[in-house]
């Protein structure tokens, strides 16, 4: 064989080394069984998703190339300009791209691949909604978007994203990780997804006019508000803050709208400094009534000055020349910070990134926002009272899915006094579907609901006087033994939190501790945080609180702050990854695999209880706000302490009084008489002979004989060995 043709066979089989390699590394994602024997087929005949992923490609090529050379990969996020969660439809762009629709997602495309991370909750229903062109990794999991990347795309080539879409923290996580991998993370400030949408995008809906949000609910004057937070900037000694948060907007300035699902929030930005207001809006969205409210009229250091939204851009190039220190907001739990585009905007010699000031401010409820959480909360105990006794009574009559219960619920939460609308997205999940800690409820997973399993309802709802977020776990039928004993830990739990002191320097993480004690004296924990702050008729997630002891938070309790709290235990092993701070999403519950769930969700408000530490710190305590009875068939009161039942007792006593007041107003004896039912008083301490049985299983004289027996031996032994001289 010559020379020529073994330096060939030496080159080919290093060429195919080399690709059995690389395709060795190639991730592999979530399993997608629709797609197993259908590559290269789609879902539907003529897919205008895989139409879309190839236009967006042509983009990659042609219009990013306006800015430099081509890219060979886009990120494109679920979130919008302001970073939020759940965006108008307008700022989909992930769902019309790809057809998902669930939130928390993040996409990166290839002129050869497509991949999109998602919680482990949504994966179910990504699995539903998206074509094979697309593979599924867990948020989390094992393969990040940047090492996905690394995998399809050719070192030295450049990966694309809107930097208005992504938080700074983020982009400087990614620029990192994609630089180690010999990838360019560029700014593409032209969406590509806008570009291809085009005129079939969803324009502003109409008549979305600024709310006021009355001082008789928010307690306090706007005016007063900006006071405050420019003696925080003073302190900082920054000249002027750039909000980006559109809860902070909306708390700061007392306004609402709804210009996004689930949050009261306006699309806007804000610039505070010492001598000025100014508030970036579509003015289109504009009244006498708002006018008057931010007196648009005047001149001087408390009144607002209205612009387009888009001059943000202009006006923050043009002051950045005068300020010497501006404040750009970083990241804090649920709160993601100002975008990249916000922060690049300005000279980095100028920007303070520290956490919004706004954040601290607006946790601690004054005493009308404190009173109006609970009239809330109220009024959405008796709309779940009202919505639950209506279905059981309907229940053998009618068939009932996943999706008509959410739809029930949702109706009579929104029939209430006050109510604005909802503050997540309601999650029903019956049987196997409660036994998904993650799961969300939809048309593609919707399934038929009987009385042979448990009910998991989380849902909550806006209203003017504040913000609820509620789980219970119901049953139509009759429980098993270990449905039960289930339902009783988690309750148990529950009830231990709700009664906890603990001095104001203890930090949210120790807090949580303290919480998962009981779960780990079992040998297991939950992946889930405790729980998570909540809002006043604003965001149903706000910081700075997370009760989770794997955050390293310097925060700290405080009277008046309201937090959303569950407790849950699992029956298999957990894997821990990484926190992500972008995607924090607490849950709760008891997850029996492939067979049911319990998850109980209560918001809590944190009291001074008037006593101090021996350091000087008060001693502080959680009370119960949420109002909605428990279920009484999965409780069994044999494993809870008197203590324990006393607690109960205590809990069903406030709703009778207060929700059953509220019921008895509404005129609905159905719903007040089904309340009663539920909240009916369990006896704190048993008979000796039921106790006996209870707890020996008949057996209670074998094992008092023996008790009795013990004791004697003891006290005979102790009768007969001689006491050391030093005792």
């Amino acid at each position: 064989m010559t020379t020529a043709k073994w330096m060939w066979r030496w080159a080919l089989s290093l060429l195919l080394l080399v690709v059995a390699v690389v395709a060795a590394e190639k991730p592999h994602g979530y399993h997608r069984e629709i797609c197993q024997y259908r590559k290269g087929k789609h879902i539907q005949p003529m897919s205008v998703y895989h139409t879309r992923l190839l236009a967006l490609r042509e983009q990659m090529q042609i219009r990013a190339s306006l800015q430099g050379p081509e890219i060979n990969g886009y990120i494109l996020p679920s979130m919008d300009e302001h970073q939020n969660l759940e965006v108008a439809s307008r700022d989909q762009r992930l769902r019309y791209l790809s057809g998902y629709s669930g939130v928390r997602a993040f996409a990166a495309i290839t002129h050869h691949g497509a991949a999109i991370w998602v919680e482990n909750r949504y994966a179910q229903q990504a699995d539903g909604e998206l074509e094979c062109d697309w593979e599924i990794y867990l948020t989390g999991g094992n393969v990040t978007v940047a090492e996905w990347l690394g995998s399809h795309v050719h070192l030295d080539k450049r990966v694309g994203a809107d930097p208005h879409l992504m938080p700074h923290a983020l982009w400087l996580q990614w620029e990192r990780e994609l630089e180690e991998r010999f990838l360019k993370l560029v700014k593409i400030n032209n969406n590509l997804v806008d570009l291809i949408w085009g005129d079939e995008r969803p324009d502003t809906p109409k008549g979305q006019v600024i709310k006021v949000h009355k001082r008789d609910f928010a307690g306090e004057k706007w005016q007063d508000k900006v006071r405050e937070l420019r003696k925080r900037l003073a302190h900082l000694g920054c000249d002027a803050m750039v909000v980006t948060s559109l809860t902070e907007i909306a708390y700061l300035l007392n306004i609402r709208g709804s210009d996004i699902p689930y949050t009261p929030v306006v699309k806007s930005y804000a610039i505070v400094s010492q001598d000025d207001i100014f508030f970036y809006v579509d003015h289109n969205k504009f009244s006498l009534e708002i006018d008057y409210h931010l007196r648009t009229d005047c001149f001087n250091e408390v009144c607002v000055k209205i612009k387009e939204y888009n001059q943000i851009w202009s006006d923050i190039r043009t002051y950045a020349q005068i300020w010497k220190r501006v404040l750009v907001a970083a990241p804090c739990v649920q709160d993601l910070g100002a975008s990249e585009a916000i922060y690049s905007s300005m000279p980095g010699k100028i920007v303070v990134w520290e956490i919004s000031p706004i954040i601290f401010m607006r946790a601690q409820k004054n005493s009308v926002e404190q009173a109006g959480m609970r009239r809330a909360h109220v009024r959405d105990g008796a709309a779940i009272c009202e919505a639950m006794s209506n279905m059981e009574t309907r229940f053998n009559t009618e068939q009932w899915t996943e999706e008509k219960i959410k739809y029930e619920v949702e109706l009579w939460r929104l029939s209430q006094k006050h109510a604005k609308g909802l503050s997540l997205r309601t999650v029903v999940a019956y049987g196997e579907h409660s036994a998904l800690p993650y799961y969300i409820s939809s048309n593609v997973t919707n399934i038929e609901v009987s009385d042979q399993s448990l009910l998991v309802i989380e849902s909550g709802g806006q209203y003017l006087e504040g913000t609820t977020d509620v789980s219970r776990t119901f049953i139509f039928g009759e429980p098993t033994q270990e449905m039960k004993k289930a339902y009783t830990n988690v309750l148990a739990g529950i009830l231990h939190l709700a009664q906890l002191k603990f001095p104001s320097d203890l930090k949210p993480s120790e807090v949580d501790a303290l919480v998962r004690s009981m779960v780990w004296q079992d040998m297991t924990d939950y992946p889930q945080a405790t729980g998570h702050g909540i809002g006043t008729y604003g965001s149903v997630e706000e910081p700075p609180i997370a009760v989770a002891y794997g955050q390293n938070s310097s925060f700290h309790f405080k009277e008046g702050y309201f937090f959303s709290s569950g407790e849950c235990a699992h029956l298999y092993p957990i894997q821990f990854s990484s926190l992500n701070l972008f995607l924090y999403s607490p849950e709760s519950g008891y997850y029996k695999r492939n067979d049911f769930g319990v998850r109980l969700k209560n918001v809590l408000e944190v009291v001074d209880t008037g006593h101090t530490h021996p350091s000087g710190a008060h001693f502080l305590a959680f009370q119960d706000v949420t109002m909605v009875p428990y279920e009484p068939k999965l409780i069994d009161s044999t494993l809870l302490s008197a203590v324990e039942k006393r607690l109960l007792n205590e809990y069903n006593a406030k709703i009778r009084n207060v929700v059953g007041d509220e019921l008895k107003q509404l005129g609905n004896m159905r719903a007040f008489y089904w309340m009663m039912n539920k909240t009916r008083h369990i006896r704190e301490y048993l008979p000796e002979d039921e106790y006996r049985t209870a707890t020996a299983g008949g057996g209670g004289h074998q094992t008092h004989a023996l008790l009795v027996a013990l004791l004697f031996a003891v006290t005979l032994m102790a009768s007969i060995i001689p006491v050391p001289a030093n005792c």
